[in-house]
Parts: structure tokens; sequence; C-alpha cells
């Protein structure tokens, strides 16, 4: 591999000690291809100089002029998907979160289906109010947590007593066939919990679709982990109906950095380079110096 990149020439003369009919000559030539002539015309200091990019993170940067994110991009663009993936867990989260925007929309959404659920209900939480979240679920989903029964039936109960009773007496009269009369809240929750199980299902699924909202969202504030029981899909279609990616993005900064990493592991390597354009310059020398010095002995091979 030969990587081509503009340097400080005048750093080169002098601690090469290179004369000006040398620095002449060496016009338009590459850090490479001056270390290399000058090793095998014996000049000591340019051996001495090519053994310690291997160990000065420093003069590394100075040389290659790492600061530069083209420059880093150029070094990048030789390596394989292997050693690419090795630099980003030294990146900042920030700057890893800022890659997710080469992915397409509808790949960001796939990709926060196939995250853990409590990770995907945190990315919800940050887009929307929970009252937005309930207002926007469809019915089919919050039947599904109203049965589940991962729900204490005893919570659930006390949760009822916040319906207003005309609801309360509509759902007992789908089951029994007859009405409510003379009986309070106390009285009606409790022929609810009453109920057979596919009776007791049957009845909070009848509920009106705002009094399901209101019931919903009372025990999810309750329990956050019940978030968690709606479909992957559901909170996905959402999104996609609602917010762009810009917005997308910035609300996936609550991701742990593992799902992250996951995640960037998915680009292409033009696009994964370009992103670990953005590291910490000091970091990115004594990473290369540490686990790919055979990068920078390709960097002094012509």
């Amino acid at each position: 591999m030969a990587i081509v990149i503009d340097s400080n020439i005048m750093y080169l003369q002098n601690r090469l000690n290179l004369s000006a009919e040398k620095l002449q000559m060496y016009q338009g030539r590459t850090v490479d291809q001056i270390l290399e002539a000058e090793a095998a015309a014996g000049n000591q200091l340019a051996i001495e100089l090519a053994n310690e990019l291997l160990s000065n993170p420093n003069l590394l940067i100075e040389l290659f002029q790492l600061a530069n994110p083209d420059n880093k991009l150029m070094i990048l663009r030789g390596m394989d998907e292997k050693q690419l993936e090795s630099f980003l867990p030294l990146m900042e989260k920030n700057d890893l979160v800022q890659g997710l925007n080469y992915f397409t929309q509808d790949k960001l959404l796939k990709m926060l289906e196939e995250l853990p659920p409590e990770q995907l209900v945190k990315t919800v939480l940050e887009l929307f109010s929970q009252e937005e979240v309930i207002q926007l679920m469809p019915e089919d989903q919050l039947d599904k947590l109203l049965t589940s029964t991962e729900i204490d039936k005893n919570k659930m109960l006390e949760h009822l007593k916040s319906i207003p009773p005309q609801y309360l007496a509509q759902i007992i009269e789908s089951i029994t066939g007859k009405t409510c009369e003379d009986m309070d809240t106390i009285d009606m929750v409790k022929q609810v919990g009453q109920f057979n199980p596919l009776e007791y299902n049957d009845a909070l699924t009848n509920l009106q679709p705002t009094q399901k909202q209101q019931l919903v969202l009372s025990l999810v504030k309750q329990d956050p982990k019940l978030y968690q029981l709606f479909d992957p899909n559901a909170y996905t279609d959402m999104i996609n109906k609602e917010k762009q990616k810009p917005e997308i993005v910035k609300a996936m900064h609550v991701i742990e950095e593992e799902h992250l990493l996951k995640m960037l592991q998915e680009l292409p390597n033009d696009l994964m380079s370009i992103v670990i354009t953005q590291i910490d310059t000091d970091v990115f020398a004594e990473q290369l110096i540490k686990e790919h010095p055979e990068i920078i002995a390709e960097l002094l091979i012509a």
C-alpha cells in the first residue's frame, strides 16, 4: 500500500539535515518517498526517524499532519474492515452518534427494531412524550398490553377505578348483558375482578379507545417497563410517520455505546473510514503505533 500525504517538507529538511539542493530535488515528493530515498542513500538520520515513527505518537502526528481529517482518511482507506473496527471503541460517543447519519432512515429504523427493548424504549421516549406514545400507539397494541399476563390483576383493578363509571358500566354490560343500576365504581371494579379470564380480557378490550389510552398511560407511568410489551415495529412505524432522520439520530444518543458500535460496524468501509476521521488525533496516532505498526511501515514503503 502506498499512501500519499502532503507533509511538512521543512520539518523533514531539519530532521534529515537536507541541503537546499536536496530539498529542491524532493519538491513534490511525499514523506514515504523522501525517507526511503534518504535511507537508501545511507542517511542515518532517515533510518532513525523511520524507527522513531513506530514509537512516538507526536512525531507521527506532526510528520503526517494527522490533525487534518483528510490525512487520517487517506490512511484509513488503506485498512480492512477488522482494522477499521478497532478504532470505533476509542471514539467519543457524540462522534459515534453523528456517524449514524450515514445510514438511511429505513436502515436506522431496522436497527432500532433489533435493539434490546429497553434501548428502543429509551430512544422512543426521547422523540415523544409518554402521552404522545400512547395516543399514537395502535389499538391492538393497547389491547396487547391490557391483556398481558405480566400485569398484576390487582394493580389493573386499582387503575380501573380511575375510569369514569359510565364506561365501566358499558364493559360490564358487554359481558353480562345486564345493566349496572345502583352500582358504584368500587362495586363495578369488583365485578370485573370476578370475571373468568376470558371475560376479564374481553371487558378490558371492550373499553372505549380514549379510555384504553387513559388506562394504559396510567399503567406505564407507574411501571415504565411495561413499554417493552409493545411490538418493536409498532414503535418504528410511529417514528417513521412522525419524525425525520435528523431527529431520529439526535435521539439515539441515549443508546448504550456497545449497541452504537454494532450499528456502525454495518457501514461499508469507505463510510466507516469517514466516521473514524473524527477520532481524537492523539488517540488515533497511539492506536496506529500500538495495534497497527504494519500500517506505519506501509506508509514508509513506496
